[in-house]
């Protein structure tokens, strides 16, 4: 079966793809929409042989670098997204807004799979809606307005997955300690820690698409807030 086969079964599951990412809010949550959207987004395969890794070397997956300004999640790596806006017909269209105005790609070489269900984000009170897409026919990506974003990435699957690049991060507040799943990933910027909700979302999708590899689940990765 190939990838995007595989992606759309995922998305024909719907709501149930994350259901273990659904904790309580403690308020109601403004709505917000991201996309995921995978597919052979350039021409540079992942480094590391096609024996070792389950997926194709020429996989990917569109990631932006909020920027630093940003009052919420400032210079995390994240899918492309935001808030659902008044003019949005649907979580979807709003996802794929949210890209094109921080990445420039161009919507209609996009597949739109299916949407994955409301997921909370307690720290900043949204419930997100993951849309799981295929890039169909790709088109140039570059940073659009740097109020927004400081980079756009194109990060191989096969790298995310390797186990040499997973870990868990650790926040430690008022008594309390958090603890979520992370990945090492190198830019043209250096290494990068991809934590928090993100990664919540891409650990969750391997394990429902078989694809996670055995990683050493206490090893700690280091954290810039």
């Amino acid at each position: 079966m190939t990838a995007r086969a595989e992606l759309a079964a995922i998305a024909d599951s719907g709501a149930a793809a994350f259901a273990a990412l659904r904790p309580p809010l403690t308020a109601e949550g403004r709505a917000a929409a991201v996309l995921m959207l995978f597919g052979k987004l350039d021409d540079l395969p992942a480094d590391r042989s096609a024996e070792a890794s389950v997926v194709s070397r020429d996989l990917d997956v569109l990631l932006v670098e909020r920027a630093s300004t940003l009052r919420a999640h400032p210079g995390q790596i994240a899918f492309p997204g935001g808030r659902i806006d008044p003019g949005d017909a649907s979580a979807t269209d709003a996802a794929l807004r949210e890209a094109q105005e921080e990445t420039g790609l161009d919507p209609t070489g996009v597949e739109v799979l299916g949407a994955l269900g409301e997921v909370p984000l307690e720290r900043s009170g949204h419930l997100v809606t993951p849309v799981l897409a295929w890039w169909q026919k790709p088109s140039p990506v570059r940073v659009v307005d740097e109020a927004e974003s400081a980079a756009v990435f194109r990060l191989p699957v096969a790298e995310l997955l390797d186990p040499a690049n997973r870990g868990v991060t650790v926040i430690r507040r008022e008594g309390h300690v958090w603890r979520g799943p992370a990945f090492l990933i190198r830019t043209e910027g250096g290494e990068r820690t991809l934590w928090g909700f993100t990664a919540m979302l891409l650990d969750a999708l391997f394990d429902r698409l078989g694809w996670t590899e055995p990683w050493d689940r206490t090893r700690e990765l280091p954290l810039v807030i």
